[in-house]
């Protein structure tokens, strides 16, 4: 597996580290309502909560050595409008998030398959990814990312203090694996499989 994070392109996008002269990016990004809806943190208010949430989010998972953690910005500007990442904890879970006014352009997807081809040449054996039931628009993504869904649990999420049920997919990286990750599953008191998703 690399040892840094270098950049990645698609034909629109650059995929990069998030620094800390992206701070008003960060707080147009994370400080979006709409966005944020779905997050299990509060929208960011300000640029000295903006340097807390990079410090935290991913500054200290940079020097931990964690990789995929991009920023998603256009070529023509190189300023971040969204995120994508992917844990290389043991659910190697994918989470992306874009401004409101970019979405509906297929700018997370492609994002997001370019870090899959990436965690897939990496070795990556299986990445998860989860949405708020309520929250179809993230299950789409999901699915033209070539994801399947796995099973339903529910979770109390904190800080916004909620039990929310969520829908999980996974997409197997290598050949002929039908293995599930299983931890969401066995973590929930309730978990089930829904008909027709």
């Amino acid at each position: 597996m690399r040892s840094h994070t270098p950049p990645l392109e698609t034909d629109r996008l650059l995929l990069r580290r998030f620094t800390l002269a992206d701070l008003p990016a960060i707080l147009r990004i994370f400080g979006d309502e709409e966005v944020n809806t779905y997050l299990p943190w509060y929208p960011v208010q300000s640029m000295d909560e903006a340097r807390l949430f990079y410090e935290e989010r991913y500054a200290s998972f940079y020097q931990k050595g964690w990789l995929y953690r991009y920023a998603i910005c256009l070529k023509e500007d190189d300023e971040p409008i969204g995120y994508v990442n992917v844990g290389v904890d043991e659910a190697h879970d994918l989470g992306y998030g874009l401004r409101t006014e970019f979405q509906h352009q297929g700018i997370v997807t492609e994002a997001a398959c370019r870090v899959l081809h990436q965690v897939e040449e990496d070795g990556l054996p299986f990445v998860t990814a989860t949405h708020d039931v309520q929250n179809m628009q993230s299950g789409a993504v999901m699915k033209r990312l070539g994801m399947e869904y796995v099973y339903s649990y529910q979770e109390h999420w904190q800080p916004k203090g909620k039990l929310v049920t969520f829908r999980l997919y996974q997409k197997n990286l290598r050949e002929g694996d039908r293995s599930v990750y299983r931890g969401y599953w066995d973590a929930s008191p309730f978990r089930c499989v829904e008909a027709g998703v």
